[in-house]
């Protein structure tokens, strides 16, 4: 079984949040795919925390973390994106719902899901 390094999880977490954002933002801000300023701040704030994640190693995605280091008002705008975006991933990026889905799945499975 193929074991993905810290830095291959930091960089599916971050485009998983990207393109999740861009579902949300093109829906509630009419922005195409391209990014509105509060959207864009939104983005990089989880990239931030998403590169400072001391639990890389071990968690799947930082939706299922216990460890909740976002502020809450940003945690709170992450989610909506994310509750709107989640089930519209199958339709705009297919294979990344997927890989989401099995990655969780898989862990799950393992008991590693933190």
């Amino acid at each position: 079984m193929i074991r993905m390094t810290a830095e291959e999880k930091r960089k599916g977490e971050m485009a998983t949040v990207k393109k999740m954002l861009e579902i949300y933002c093109r829906a509630h801000h009419g922005k195409g795919m391209a990014l509105c300023e509060e959207c864009e701040k939104l983005l990089d704030y989880a990239y931030a925390r998403v590169e400072r994640c001391p639990h890389i190693e071990t968690k799947t995605f930082c939706s299922a973390c216990e460890t909740h280091c976002y502020a809450p008002a940003m945690r709170e705008k992450i989610r909506e994106a994310m509750r709107y975006s989640g089930p519209r991933m199958l339709l705009y990026a297919p294979g990344m719902a997927l890989r989401h889905i099995f990655i969780e799945w898989r862990e799950k499975r393992r008991g590693k899901h933190r």
